[in-house]
C-alpha cells in the first residue's frame, strides 16, 4: 500500500510550495503520494520567534486536518521545526522539522557541522536548537548570509554567499559538514557541495534540509511509530479548537 506525505509550509502564502516540491522531487519513491500545502492564515516566511509564534497554532490545527484526510506523516518544511513538539500532542502520525533530521543527517557523515543560515535573527533560535539536542559537542559554528527569505531565489546572490559561508566554517571553525538553516535554500546544497570540493581538493557534504526532513520523515511513517504518548501528552481537539477560537 503506497504513503501519503503532505509537505507543510508552515507559512500563509502559497509562493514556496512548488520550489519546495521540487527541492524534494529526487527523494520522492514511485510508491509514495506527496502533497504539499501550506497554512490557512499566518505570515510570508519565519525569520524570527515571532513569526515561529503566530503561525504555531495554525500548524496544529493544520496537522489536526491532514490526519483527518488520512495522511501518513507530515513534513513540516521548516529548519526552525514552528509548530512541530506542539503538534506532536494532537496528532497519532508523525510529524518532522528541519533542524533535527538535517544535524543527525549530517552526524552520519561527519563529526562536526556548521550551519549557513539567513539572517542575524535566525542565528540565536538555530543556536538555541543545538542545545536542546544536546549536540553542543559536534557544533562548529553558525554564520549568517544577511539574506532574507523572500530573495533566496537569486542563485547568483544566493550561491556566492553561501559558499562564502561554507567555506569559512570549514577553514576556520572545524566543520566537516554543513547544513542549510533555511528551508528556502532550494537548489543550493549540490551546486556549494561542488564549489567547496572545487576548493578544498575533498568533498564536503552539505545537506539539503528538505530532502533529508523528508526522507527521514518517510522512514518513521514506513515504519509506522508515532509520537511517544509519555513525552507529547494527547491533547483534545476541543481544547485545541478553544484556544484557536481565542488567538
Amino acid at each position: 500500500m503506497s504513503l501519503r506525505i503532505c509537505v507543510l509550509v508552515p507559512v500563509g502564502v502559497d509562493t514556496f510550495n512548488q520550489p519546495i516540491l521540487e527541492s524534494i522531487r529526487p527523494v520522492i519513491p514511485a510508491d509514495v503520494e506527496v502533497e504539499v500545502r501550506n497554512l490557512p492564515r499566518g505570515t510570508s516566511h519565519i525569520q524570527d520567534r515571532i513569526d515561529w509564534l503566530a503561525n504555531g497554532l495554525a500548524v496544529v490545527e493544520t496537522a489536526l486536518q491532514l490526519e483527518r484526510e488520512g495522511f501518513d506523516g507530515i513534513w513540516l518544511s521548516d529548519f526552525d521545526m514552528c509548530g512541530v513538539e506542539a503538534a506532536r500532542e494532537a496528532v497519532n502520525i508523525p510529524i518532522v522539522g528541519g533542524f533535527p533530521t538535517a544535524a543527525f543527517s549530517a552526524l552520519l557523515l561527519s563529526q562536526r557541522f556548521s550551519i549557513v543560515t539567513v539572517l542575524q535573527s535566525t542565528m540565536a533560535m538555530q543556536h538555541g536548537h543545538v542545545q536542546a539536542y544536546g549536540l553542543q559537542d559536534s557544533f562548529s559554528s553558525i554564520r549568517a548570509i544577511d539574506c532574507p527569505v523572500d530573495q533566496l531565489s537569486n542563485m547568483d546572490v544566493v550561491v556566492p554567499k553561501v559558499y562564502e559561508c561554507a567555506l569559512e566554517a570549514v577553514r576556520r571553525d572545524g566543520a566537516q559538514s554543513i547544513l542549510l538553516g533555511c528551508t528556502g535554500f532550494v537548489g543550493v546544497a549540490r551546486r556549494v557541495e561542488q564549489l567547496l570540493e572545487a576548493t578544498l581538493g575533498c568533498y564536503v557534504p552539505v545537506i539539503d534540509p528538505n530532502q533529508a526532513g523528508f526522507s527521514l520523515l518517510l522512514s518513521l511513517a514506513r515504519m509506522r511509530v508515532r509520537p511517544s504518548r509519555l513525552c507529547y501528552g494527547k491533547e483534545s481537539l476541543p481544547v485545541i479548537t478553544s484556544l484557536s477560537r481565542q488567538a
